[in-house]
């Protein structure tokens, strides 16, 4: 009974072993694929938008693109969401694209905010955070501009004023 017990627990011990040294062996492989560097190229991804339509990040090459990480409960982002919309429609004739991405909520709250602020620019959800990991993205709002070549050209934490929004779309224009 004793040698059954002492088999049972070096067994349990080493698949709880292999399984911590797996997660710590992904974590570090992740963090070395995916950095967002300025002056690098962005990491590309794909995301589905409230209409289905996917969107690669890639597929902008071309385009300077306003890349805006943003949660309809936080209050900055539901503060610049009105400029961003109104620079966009002045900017997509100019070669802007805005890729909004929300940080994984339902398909209802983001529809309704869309909705609420009517919004004209793609609204992506990452429902499996892998696109908000990759980027590190850590508080919201936050914002990437990405150049015609797809590098990305700055990074900004919290919220945006008009102006800033208007600024940062002049940089990013092709």
């Amino acid at each position: 009974m004793k040698k059954q017990r002492l088999v049972l627990r070096t067994l349990i011990l080493i698949v709880l072993g292999a399984a911590v040294a797996y997660t710590l062996y992904e974590n570090f492989k992740k963090d070395e694929i995916e950095k967002v560097v300025i002056g690098e190229k962005a990491p590309d991804f794909v995301l589905t938008d409230l209409n289905g339509k996917k969107h690669r990040l890639s597929d902008y090459k071309g385009k300077g693109v306003f890349l805006n990480f943003w949660g309809t409960w936080c209050k900055p982002c539901e503060e610049e969401m009105p400029f961003i919309n109104r620079q966009y429609n002045k900017f997509k004739e100019k070669g802007v694209q805005v890729l909004a991405v929300n940080v994984g909520e339902s398909d209802f709250a983001v529809k309704k905010f869309a909705e609420t602020y009517k919004l004209d620019f793609p609204i992506l959800n990452d429902k499996s955070g892998d696109v908000q990991s990759a980027y590190r993205i850590d508080p919201l709002p936050a914002t990437f501009l990405i150049d015609k070549d797809g590098k990305v050209i700055k990074y900004h934490k919290g919220e945006l004023t008009e102006k800033m929004v208007n600024d940062f779309m002049e940089q990013i224009k092709p």
